[in-house]
């Protein structure tokens, strides 16, 4: 009897012990949190604790459940690190759907790599990167990293859910910071304010999200970093490599670039006497910057250098001229010194890159979303801003990389936020003239030729500076917008200017242009640009309507009709209007010839959520519009 009894108490201990084990079990999931998801973080833990202006502590806890196989890349840890920051702690754990451990990470399954990328020629970033797999979902992983940072210009920025298809359990941001050091934040989306209490001298900072289901992908959104909740840290003052700044305003985030800047703008003396000698006959000012610019592309190629104080020190001016590289830092303040060399003042300047890039954070002084340098020219009435990394970029050009935006300019008294270039629809101007010569079976030759400006002939302009014959050819295939057709002859010609212009001159064989029924040939009159998209219909909008890009097109189509065919139908003018643009259709016709005009604008801009049906409806009528026909018939010989 005592036997059994213990066997009992043996089997309840074992059975108590193997739940106690278990962690995260995938049932404790609420069904709220599993819609639309093919992740859920159920804890992410950031602990930021700051030694001093110059040191801190950054320890990372994140547990995810992984659902199916689409959330997999979500199983993952990776932890950069350089001089500046050192990894202390890399651990992880893999649990099964009952949150019982199936394995520990070992050293072995942990890959180093180097950051370089095939463009990074200097470099001391690392990257620490380990993931698990697992037979069968769901599974749950778990990671803890540790890195202590010197680099204080920094803060960790903090949101937890940074994915489409993921949703929240619980984060949490904690903040240790000394009471004789101010951290600065910013709160983004948050239900709820930070949490401070203080105790001897340090401050404790806390913020916690809960319960956030996944995010779904809206068209026509804002960037993520603007849509999802959490917080931006950043210094007041700071030192990082000995060198002291302080971040409380754009003034003196410019002052302390000033000072990584300093000493490094001297040239070598034959590079001079070739600056003054290419610049010497020309009298205009704006000419001498250009003159500079193409001998800055002529000698000097892009390489990525992610070193320096923080990665934001360039190379001197002496070394890329002896070595005839440099990354975007460098080449800038190159061309910086260069244009001092013949009297002609400029501004380093520093902006978040790229056509999505989120904008700058107008009222949060910061190193969030820079991510380039630049260089910006005032001259009379007008500013020159000059990308510096690009061979065949035209003069003072910036388009979707760095135009529509807010930069930092470097003054002599510290930084100035400003505007950079705003292209307008007339600036992103498509202008296209075609003429179509109709045969009997419907068939057509159809001649196109039209000019891209600004922003729209970004595709064109790459296809031409980077791509032999052949693969433009291809690449022509696949932008041409029409069931079946074969190009006879094509060329792309490039006209480089503040707005550049790409003309594309193409000839085409079209078949079944016109789709014939009888005595009749149904004509879509638009041939060559023809709307499609629709965005699709969404129940409870959530978020803002984002219009990238101002542009307008126009074209003009003549038809030539086949011998035999007068016309029967055309359409009436088409006139839309909306607060997101205009659009205006209408044919003349004459005796044996019918000419379509078309013109459409779109006006760049953010719109409320509120008014997403009426976008929808916008591009409805457009793409109804461009799909109306004309009728020609056959009134014999």
């Amino acid at each position: 009897m005592k036997k059994h009894l213990l066997l009992i108490i043996l089997t309840i201990l074992g059975m108590y012990q193997s739940y106690a084990e278990m962690v995260y079990p995938v049932s404790t999931i609420s069904e709220a949190l599993k819609k639309d998801a093919h992740a859920v973080i159920r804890l992410h833990e950031t602990t930021f604790t700051i030694k001093s202006v110059g040191e801190a502590i950054e320890r990372t806890h994140y547990v995810i459940t992984i659902l199916d196989e689409q959330g997999e890349d979500m199983a993952r840890n990776f932890q950069y690190y350089d001089k500046m920051n050192r990894i202390t702690e890399f651990d992880g754990i893999l649990y099964d759907a009952l949150g019982s451990k199936v394995k520990t990470l070992k050293k072995t399954d942990i890959r180093d790599i180097s950051a370089a990328d095939g463009f990074s020629l200097y470099t001391d970033m690392k990257f620490k990167i380990a993931s698990f797999t697992y037979a069968q979902y769901p599974y749950t992983v778990e990671f803890t990293s540790e890195v202590v940072t010197t680099n204080l210009m920094y803060y960790p920025q903090w949101f937890p859910q940074n994915d489409e298809d993921v949703s929240l359990e619980k984060a949490t941001l904690t903040v240790l910071c000394p009471k004789n050091i101010t951290l600065r934040y910013k709160e983004q989306k948050m239900s709820s304010s930070v949490q401070v209490q203080t105790a001897g001298e340090v401050s404790t900072y806390k913020w916690t999200l809960e319960n956030l289901p996944a995010l779904i992908e809206e068209p026509n959104a804002p960037s993520n970093d603007e849509i999802i909740s959490g917080v931006y840290l950043s210094p007041s003052d700071f030192e990082v490599s000995g060198y002291k700044g302080n971040m409380t305003s754009w003034e003196n985030l410019g002052r302390f670039q000033s000072t990584l800047l300093a000493g490094r703008d001297e040239l070598p003396e034959n590079v001079k006497q070739q600056i003054t000698q290419i610049t010497a006959k020309e009298t205009n000012k704006v000419e001498k910057i250009k003159k500079v610019y193409e001998y800055l592309q002529a000698n000097t190629r892009y390489v990525s250098i992610q070193m320096g104080i923080g990665g934001w020190q360039p190379f001197d001016a002496k070394t890329v001229a002896q070595n005839g590289y440099g990354d975007c830092k460098a080449l800038s303040n190159y061309t910086k010194a260069m244009l001092k060399a013949i009297g002609i003042e400029s501004y380093y300047t520093i902006i978040g890159a790229g056509s999505k890039q989120t904008d700058l954070l107008v009222d949060f002084s910061s190193r969030v979303n820079f991510n380039h340098a630049i260089l910006c020219v005032p001259v009379e009435k007008d500013t020159i801003w000059l990308e510096c990394t690009s061979q065949t970029n035209p003069f003072g050009y910036q388009g979707s990389f760095t135009g529509n935006r807010h930069a930092l300019i470097i003054t002599p008294t510290g930084g100035k936020l400003v505007n950079t270039t705003r292209y307008t629809a007339k600036d992103n101007l498509v202008s296209r003239k075609v003429q179509v010569n109709l045969d009997v079976n419907g068939d057509a030759i159809v001649e196109s030729l039209a000019a891209y400006h600004g922003e729209q002939q970004e595709d064109l302009s790459y296809i031409l500076n980077s791509q032999n014959q052949e693969d433009q050819k291809k690449a022509l295939y696949k932008k041409i917008n029409i069931p079946s057709f074969e190009i006879n002859q094509f060329s792309l010609t490039e006209k480089k200017a503040r707005i550049p212009v790409v003309t594309e001159k193409l000839s085409l064989t079209v078949r079944k242009c016109g789709s014939k029924s009888g005595t009749r040939m149904f004509i879509t009159p638009n041939v060559m640009n023809a709307s499609s998209y629709i965005p699709p219909k969404i129940e409870n909008r959530k978020n803002e309507i984002v219009l990238r890009m101002a542009y307008q097109d126009v074209d003009t189509v003549i038809y030539q009709l086949p011998k035999g065919y007068g016309i029967e139908f055309v359409p009436e003018t088409i006139k839309i209007e909306s607060k997101f643009g205009t659009y205006q259709s209408s044919l003349q016709t004459k005796e044996g010839e019918i000419t379509y005009i078309r013109s459409v604008t779109v006006n760049r801009g953010r719109y409320p959520a509120s008014v997403y049906n009426e976008w929808v409806d916008f591009r409805k009528k457009i793409v109804k519009a461009d799909k109306t026909q004309m009728v020609l018939v056959n009134k014999g010989s």
